[in-house]
């Protein structure tokens, strides 16, 4: 790889990270090439892209990108590296563990997900029950609903007795 090839894929992987949120990083090693090629079609049938890079030119664009990857820019720099990038925060995650199955190939090395970092491979089970920023959102509204609900239905329960003595009590005062 002459280096212009190198500033290219080093300016495209910096492009990655400057408009992603969830990046993964794995570990193929010990995977035959049928096996990796089946991991990239279950990965871009679930939306992720996968990029195979050199760990010199990985660490290069994630310094470049201006994010702080923090440990996982030093710590899983080691063996092969693929690069997982979705625009759904848990779909690498789910992807991974789903391929594994009963072995343990490919390794997580580790993921940046919204400026938080998971090192190693025992947080792929954290990654993939981690809700998303949606979910949250979700139950946050649902909690904040439930009161008024229930007030409501307590009201129409009751029918106009209640919220006729309401009225009269107020009025009274």
């Amino acid at each position: 790889m002459n280096k212009n090839d190198k500033a290219a894929v080093v300016a495209e992987l910096t492009e990655t990270f400057k408009n992603n949120n969830f990046v993964y990083l794995a570990d193929t090693t010990g995977l035959t090439a049928n096996e990796t090629n089946a991991l990239r079609r279950m990965l871009f049938a679930k939306g992720v892209s996968m990029v195979m890079v050199k760990n010199t030119l990985l660490r290069i664009a994630m310094q470049e990108s201006g994010k702080d990857f923090g440990a996982l820019q030093d710590r899983s720099m080691k063996g092969q590296t693929c690069v997982l990038t979705s625009e759904v925060q848990k779909a690498p995650a789910e992807s991974l563990k789903q391929f594994r199955g009963a072995k343990d190939k490919p390794v997580l090395k580790g993921a940046w997900i919204d400026n938080a970092v998971f090192l190693g491979d025992d947080q792929l089970a954290t990654l993939v029950n981690l809700k998303t920023k949606e979910d949250l959102v979700g139950e946050i509204i649902g909690l904040l609903q439930s009161p008024i609900k229930n007030v409501i239905g307590g009201l129409q329960n009751s029918g106009p007795q209640k919220i006729g003595g309401l009225i009269k009590a107020l009025e009274e005062r």
